[in-house]
């Protein structure tokens, strides 16, 4: 089975989704998002992804992110944003630990980290006095994706193919969208830049989970 059509369904469904958030329909969210969700796991389910270890606990990724993803669509119930933020933040330990299962050069890994420190301050300091008690979990997001980049760039120095370490940096600004959007302030831009990235990230993984061990 080749992976190539559903990477085209979650491209469908992205496009659908930005189309959805322009003309602020909830009901076509509701149609779109899941169906762009479903295709980057089923890219990498038909890319043989369940063949590797890595590649078995990327798809736990994938899921978990395909999960986060429903959840944030309701957006009356911080408690559907809360549990979205923990499917995803545990879909980034699901990614850290594939990476880390293909080899890693531990001091580019170290280095990544030490310098994603800044960036993840700077987050932390723009995004605190507007989490109110989301907090604690907004601050082990930042650690747990910060930590998901380095192990990215720890793999690519080891020799792991390059759409990880793209797809790492992507994942992490569509989360500034995300964050911009509930935290900051609500609007299509956030969605504009940020949807692209997101689910053109979640493909790069599920391309890199169908690859060789």
């Amino acid at each position: 089975m080749t992976a190539a059509p559903f990477a085209v369904l979650t491209a469908i469904g992205a496009v659908g989704l930005i189309l959805a958030e322009a003309k602020k329909s909830r009901p076509l969210v509701w149609a779109t998002k899941p169906v762009a969700a479903l295709g980057f796991v089923l890219t990498a389910l038909a890319g043989g992804a369940l063949e590797t270890k890595p590649g078995t606990i990327v798809v736990v990724g994938l899921v978990l992110a395909a999960i986060g993803d429903v959840l944030l669509i309701p957006k009356e119930d911080k408690r559907f944003f809360l549990a979205g933020l923990v499917s995803f933040l545990l879909g980034h330990v699901a990614y850290l630990v594939s990476f880390l299962a293909r080899g890693v050069d531990a001091g580019a890994g170290w280095l990544a980290l030490l310098v994603l420190t800044v960036p993840a301050a700077v987050v932390l300091r723009w995004l605190w006095p507007k989490a109110g008690r989301l907090r604690i979990p907004v601050v082990a997001y930042i650690a747990v994706i910060s930590a998901m980049v380095a192990a990215a760039v720890a793999a690519t120095f080891a020799g792991a193919d390059r759409r990880i370490l793209l797809g790492a940096v992507m994942f992490y600004f569509s989360d500034l969208g995300v964050a911009r959007e509930r935290f900051v302030v609500s609007s299509f831009v956030n969605k504009a830049f940020g949807h692209p990235l997101y689910f053109g990230a979640q493909l790069l993984f599920a391309l890199y989970a169908s690859g060789p061990a």
